[in-house]
């Protein structure tokens, strides 16, 4: 019966019947039942797949063609052509909204969604499909495709943003020899002056060489700032652009203009120690509070509203711009902002008939075989400079002689020009430090590295401050004293030959027109502001409504140089050695410096004229004290120190 019932049920299914019942308990046993049951079912090992057979990975798709510029992105696929725009906007991996435009003949559908979305990426594929007259399944491949490009180019544009722009250059054995023979020049100011003259820049010793000293400052914590001032076609950019050359590539920022928040947008470290130069700095008017802000405090900090990357909620980020930075600037404008020219040192660029003729001859001379050749050295002694400048250390400076030196304090702007000359002193001992002594001090745990400054630096930044900073605490602009001075030349001449005094002599804008060779342009402008401070006065001419002018001013302009009053002569400095480090680096010997020829020390006795302030007088007495090696005082002043209104009236 039990065998009936297994024929039937063994009969019902397609597979055998289980062997459960004929299967001996016995695990020796060689039944077989257990034989069958090993012979028909499948093995669990040989499931596994063999390592030797394994299933390679399936290769990537290859990447499609695309068509790139700054703009947008080309890809063409069969009939089909797709292009996108806005994707240097994600520079998030979790994010790609874009702008997707697909054509197809005359049909086109456009839509901004972001393709890493489900639902807005097949609403697109379904009313692309529609618009172009094509399947579902088309579009949804093109976007599998477009898709895995988008991220191959966002993901190069991320890492590109991340990677600093500009790394710097590793010098081998031979440059940086000669980078270390430069430095070591014991007449180093004077072979960058020599250098300037072979690269085609003639002149503007003193311009050239506050401009480089300038930018070496950029590695100190209160870099200097210049502004270089003329009129069009005179020559300032030429000149900051052959200081720049001078200088590295990777540490130097160059704009034509700038928006007003631009400078709070920039990467955290993107102009910490670097020169941040501006062509024109009425492209930059809009970003003039930045700009002051930023050469003032060192730093930039800005809250602004954002969406966040993560939840897309509007919250308040902030952007942070570490400095410091060396500012650079170049205007034609007569009238230059007073706070922004307070914090800048302002250069005038020689406008005289003599610079015009030797910018004539060098140009001529550029021309010949001579100047070819010369322009082949231009290019090896730019590298020479840029290397130079890389070796230079950021090591602090130490200034023994800084209590016993005075400034003039009569204004209030010499707070920051007092700063001015102070960092010029540091700059020059910052540039000469290959032939200083390194010295270290232990300072709460810490190992400082410093050199000092010396007599000759102070020397140098003498010479050097008479002349800009002198030139900027004047009353008057530099172009409009310079016109006083052609005027007053043309006035006395002519006086002189029609034996007639200033004050019954008249002239008109012709006149100085003929005598100076200047716009009319310029001359409104410089006379009115003369005008305007008495130096000129206006008379109705003899023919209607014309206008001549008669001189006021009766000072001597002709023997005056260019003074900054209260500077101590360096003679009479002392030095306290036990201030002095350890010196912990093989120290150079004592190298001399030299210094523009324009500006000629002046020293000897006291030449004040009345109306120099009784402060001045109370700081010369106290330096006269604080000088041990002084003999007789020394400190002058130059004549056209006191406002000109004031001398006039004398």
């Amino acid at each position: 019966m039990s065998s009936i019932i297994y024929g039937q049920w063994a009969g019902l299914g397609k597979g055998k019947a289980p062997t459960i019942t004929t299967v001996d308990d016995n695990p020796l046993s060689n039944a077989v039942p257990a034989t069958v049951v090993e012979s028909e079912q499948p093995s669990l090992v040989a499931e596994l797949p063999e390592p030797s057979t394994a299933t390679p990975q399936p290769e990537p798709p290859p990447s499609v063609d695309a068509s790139i510029d700054e703009r947008e992105i080309t890809i063409k696929l069969g009939d089909r052509n797709y292009r996108i725009r806005g994707l240097y906007k994600n520079m998030s991996y979790e994010q790609l909204k874009v702008n997707v435009l697909v054509s197809r003949g005359e049909h086109v559908h456009i839509d901004t969604f972001d393709i890493y979305s489900a639902r807005p990426r097949t609403t697109f594929m379904n009313q692309a499909a529609a618009e172009l007259g094509v399947q579902d399944e088309v579009i949804k491949k093109d976007l599998g495709k477009v898709l895995l490009k988008l991220e191959e180019l966002q993901d190069k544009q991320i890492k590109h943003t991340l990677t600093p722009e500009q790394e710097t250059p590793t010098l081998n054995d031979t440059e940086q020899q000669h980078a270390i023979e430069l430095l070591q020049d014991k007449h180093l100011l004077q072979r960058i002056l020599d250098d300037f003259h072979t690269a085609g820049v003639v002149g503007e010793e003193t311009n050239k060489l506050v401009g480089y000293l300038a930018c070496v400052s950029r590695k100190l914590d209160k870099p200097l700032a210049v502004i270089i001032q003329s009129s069009s076609a005179a020559g300032k950019s030429s000149l900051m652009d052959a200081i720049l050359n001078l200088m590295p590539e990777e540490e130097r920022v160059q704009y034509s203009a700038m928006t007003g928040q631009s400078l709070f947008y920039m990467g955290e470290t993107n102009l910490k120690n670097k020169i941040l130069a501006i062509a024109e700095e009425e492209g930059a008017e809009n970003a003039s509070y930045a700009l002051k802000l930023l050469q003032s405090e060192g730093e930039l900090t800005i809250a602004s509203t954002g969406k966040d990357d993560t939840t897309g909620n509007m919250v308040t980020k902030e952007y942070h711009v570490e400095g410091p930075v060396m500012l650079f600037l170049t205007t034609t404008a007569i009238d230059i902002d007073e706070e922004l020219m307070n914090r800048c040192i302002v250069l005038t660029v020689n406008e005289s008939r003599e610079q015009t003729q030797a910018i004539h001859a060098m140009q001529r001379k550029q021309q010949t075989l001579e100047g070819l050749l010369q322009n082949e050295d231009k290019k090896h002694l730019i590298q020479l400079h840029r290397n130079a400048q890389r070796l230079l250390r950021p090591l602090l400076v130490a200034n023994p002689f800084a209590e016993q030196l005075t400034f003039i304090d009569d204004k209030t702007r010499t707070r920051r020009d007092h700063m001015k000359y102070l960092c010029l002193i540091r700059a020059i001992a910052l540039l000469h430090q290959y032939q200083r002594d390194v010295k270290t001090v232990n300072h709460k745990g810490q190992s400082l590295r410093y050199i000092e400054v010396t007599k000759e630096d102070i020397e140098t930044a003498n010479k050097l401050a008479h002349d800009v900073l002198g030139r900027t605490l004047d009353e008057l602009p530099p172009q409009t004293r310079t016109l006083l001075k052609h005027v007053y030349r043309m006035v006395t001449q002519a006086c002189k030959k029609q034996g007639i005094e200033q004050k019954d002599y008249r002239f008109s804008r012709r006149d100085i027109h003929n005598a100076t060779r200047w716009s009319d342009g310029q001359l409104k402008i410089h006379c009115s502001r003369l005008t305007e401070l008495e130096y000129l006065l206006v008379h109705r001419g003899g023919r209607g409504q014309s206008l001549v002018y008669e001189l006021l001013y009766d000072g001597n302009l002709e023997s005056q140089e260019k003074h900054l009053m209260g500077l101590i002569n360096p003679d009479n400095l002392g030095y306290d050695a036990t201030k002095s480090g350890q010196t912990t680096e093989k120290t150079a010997p004592r190298q001399g410096q030299v210094s523009p020829k324009s500006g000629a020390s002046q020293t000897g006795k006291n030449g004040a004229k009345p109306g120099v302030t009784e402060a001045y007088h109370e700081v010369e007495e106290k330096a006269e004290k604080n000088a041990p090696l002084h003999e007789s005082k020394n400190t002058s002043h130059r004549s056209d120190s006191l406002p000109l209104a004031a001398a006039a009236s004398e």
